[in-house]
């Protein structure tokens, strides 16, 4: 695990994602939810300033990985719901099929950079190509609150 994190620690953000999360933290509570693990996205979350980070953990013995521990199914999905029934609204946004549950769920979802193949499925959910994009979707979206 150590080397795994270690190669994951050498990566850069995307450009622009640690200024586009400072300005979406500076107007809203910012949650992020992925189907990666905990262990795997220390590294980066690190890079971030330490955002919300709602994803499954990986068993580790001896800093070998020897199982994994998913939260729940369609974990995402269950997330945007669990903070709607504590009346919050939910602006969501994500890149692929995995995302989907989420993005419908959410008040208002949009994808990101996500692949035509993907995002010709979904006509109803927007789809941006830039963090201005995306974040003038989530500024519409609070228009309408």
């Amino acid at each position: 695990l150590s080397m795994i994190q270690k190669v994951i620690g050498s990566l850069s953000l995307l450009d622009g994602a640690k200024s586009f999360l400072d300005t979406l933290r500076d107007q809203a509570q910012v949650i992020i939810l992925s189907d990666t693990f905990q262990e795997f996205a220390y590294p980066l979350i690190k890079k971030m300033d330490m955002p919300t980070l709602f994803c499954h953990n990986l068993i580790v013995e001896n800093d070998h990985i020897v199982s994994y521990r998913l939260r729940q199914k369609d974990q995402k999905r269950h997330a945007v719901e669990a903070l709607q029934s504590l009346h919050f609204k939910v602006f969501a946004a994500g890149d692929s099929y995995n995302d989907t549950g989420m993005l419908l769920a959410a008040d208002k979802g949009a994808f990101f950079c996500a692949p035509d193949s993907v995002a010709t499925q979904f006509p109803e959910l927007p789809t941006t190509y830039s963090y201005e994009e995306l974040l003038n979707e989530f500024h519409n979206f609070q228009e309408t609150l």
